[in-house]
C-alpha cells in the first residue's frame, strides 16, 4: 500500500474520530431524545407536582419527551446526587429546591447548588411567624420584645430538625438577638400547627398556607411574613423587611442542570424553562398550591441560590444541629 493511500486513510479515520467527538451543536438539540427531570422527593408533593407540571409545558416549548423520575432519600441529596454524577448533556434535569442551598451545612452530603446551573427559578414559599389570635402578642415587635425579656420560654414550632422552617425561626433569633425552644415536629409542618392551636407551644415557623385556614377563622394570627414581599394568601400581613428587620427565609423551587453541561445546550433548556414555567398552568397551579409565582433566570437563580448558600453554610453550624443522614 503506498504511503499516499496510508495517509488519505489516516486522514479519513482521524476526521471521523474529530466529528464523533464533537458535542451535537444546540440546533440538533435535544434531538428525538428523551429528557428526564429528578424530582428528588416523593411521588404526590408539592415538589413532584410542581415537577410534572413544568415536565408537560417544557415537553412543548422543547418538541421532545420529558418525564419525571422520583429518586428520595437524605432530605433530597440522593436526587440531586443522582443529577450530579449524571452525563453533562442536558437530557438530566434536577428540581431544585432550596435545600440544595443547604444540605451541605447540614452534612447530609458536601453537594451544593453551585454543582449545577440553574435553568430558572419557578415559585417560593416564605416562612411566617404565627401565634394564636388569642395571645398578647398583637405585632412581631411585641413578640419580639417578649422573646428578649424571656429567653428561651417561646416554644416555636417547625416541620422537623433541619427544615427550611427551624432554619427561619433560627435566622429571626440571629437577625433579632432572642432565643427560643425550638419544637420539631417530624410530622411536618400540619402538626406544628395542630400543636399551636392546642396551646402546646406559642408560636409556628411554616408558610402562609399552612396556616391560612385558621387565620381565616380567627384562632390564629400571623405577625409577619419572611418572603421577598407580601404573600398572595395573606396579603394584608407585612414582610418583616417592611417592619424593619432584614430577614428573607423561603423556600423555592427551580430547576437546574449539572455546571459542565455545554452553554449553547443550557441556552437552548432555558428558553423552553422560561416558556413553561411562564405558562399558565404552571401560574394557575402554584396559585392553588398557596405558593408564589417568581420567575427568575438561570443566571439570576445562580446568583440568588449562592447568596443563599453562604448564608446558610453561615448561620446552620452555629445552630448546633444534630441530623441523621
Amino acid at each position: 500500500m503506498s504511503m499516499r493511500k496510508i495517509t488519505t486513510i489516516l486522514l479519513a479515520a482521524i476526521t471521523a474520530t474529530t466529528v464523533l467527538a464533537v458535542p451535537a451543536a444546540a440546533s440538533d438539540f435535544p434531538g428525538n431524545k428523551q429528557i428526564t427531570i429528578v424530582c428528588p422527593y416523593a411521588a404526590g408533593g408539592a415538589s413532584d407536582t410542581t415537577s410534572r407540571i413544568f415536565a408537560s409545558e417544557f415537553e412543548k416549548a422543547i418538541g421532545t419527551t420529558v418525564v419525571v423520575q422520583n429518586t428520595t432519600g437524605a432530605g433530597g441529596a440522593v436526587g440531586l446526587e443522582t443529577v450530579r454524577q449524571s452525563k453533562p448533556d442536558g437530557y438530566t434535569i434536577a428540581y431544585m429546591p432550596v435545600e440544595s442551598t443547604m444540605m451541605a451545612a447540614l452534612g447530609y452530603t458536601d453537594l451544593t447548588c453551585e454543582d449545577f446551573k440553574f435553568l430558572g427559578r419557578a415559585m417560593t414559599i416564605p416562612a411566617a411567624i404565627t401565634v394564636k389570635a388569642d395571645s398578647e402578642w398583637k405585632t412581631f415587635d411585641d413578640f419580639l420584645k417578649y422573646a428578649k425579656e424571656h429567653p428561651g420560654e417561646v416554644r416555636v414550632g417547625n416541620s422537623g430538625t433541619g427544615s427550611i422552617w427551624h432554619i427561619a425561626a433560627a435566622s429571626v433569633e440571629k437577625t433579632c438577638d432572642v432565643e427560643f425552644n425550638h419544637v420539631p415536629f417530624s410530622d411536618g409542618a400540619a402538626a406544628a400547627v395542630t400543636a399551636l392551636l392546642g396551646g402546646n407551644i406559642e408560636a409556628v415557623a411554616v408558610s402562609p398556607s399552612e396556616v391560612y385556614t385558621n387565620v381565616e377563622s380567627g384562632d390564629l394570627r400571623t405577625l409577619c411574613v419572611l418572603g421577598e414581599e407580601r404573600s398572595t394568601v395573606l396579603p394584608d400581613v407585612p414582610t418583616a423587611k417592611e417592619l424593619g428587620y432584614d430577614i428573607t427565609i423561603q423556600g423555592w423551587g427551580g430547576f437546574a442542570v449539572p455546571k459542565d453541561t455545554p452553554e449553547d445546550v443550557i441556552a437552548v433548556e432555558e428558553k423552553a424553562a422560561k416558556t413553561a414555567i411562564n405558562s399558565d398552568s404552571m401560574k394557575d397551579l402554584l396559585t392553588t398550591k398557596g405558593y408564589e409565582f417568581a420567575y427568575l433566570s438561570g443566571e439570576d437563580m445562580d446568583a440568588a441560590a449562592k447568596k443563599d448558600l453562604d448564608y446558610y453554610s453561615e448561620l446552620i453550624p452555629t445552630m448546633n444541629i444534630v441530623t441523621e443522614g
